[in-house]
């Protein structure tokens, strides 16, 4: 069992890692799969209900059960996932600057990431 104050900081992160991952939907830097993986580990140890209601979640639970159970993704989200990312990259650099090295550091991050989640992460099937 672990302390109640304990307790508190393990929710208080879980939830502030949700909110983190959810902002990160929409900013392409700020990666969200990290901050969700990372609040389903601060529930399981704080809020069984919390943790229930992550897993359970219409759009970040497949996720995180695919990734706790078989260390992988499906093809549907690795697509749903670099097209969100390329759309932000596309975006920010369409509207978000003028400065080409911050154009061409955004382009560089999202080959990686893509790089990464093409070849880094297993993928699964359906």
């Amino acid at each position: 069992m672990l302390k109640p104050f304990v307790r508190v900081m393990l929710l208080v992160a879980g939830a502030l890692c949700v909110l983190l991952g959810v902002i990160g939907i929409f900013l392409p830097v700020l990666p969200t799969t990290p901050f969700l993986l990372l609040a389903a580990a601060c529930f399981a140890r704080s809020c069984d209900s919390c943790y229930a209601w992550l897993l359970e979640h219409r759009w970040f639970g497949s996720f995180i059960r695919n990734w706790h159970e078989r260390r992988g993704v499906t093809r549907r989200q690795k697509t749903a996932a670099l097209a969100l990312l390329w759309a932000g990259i596309a975006l920010s650099i369409l509207f978000g600057t003028n400065l080409l090295w911050v154009r061409l550091m955004l382009v560089g991050i999202a080959t990686c990431t893509t790089l990464y989640l093409v070849l880094g992460i297993k993928t699964l099937e359906s």
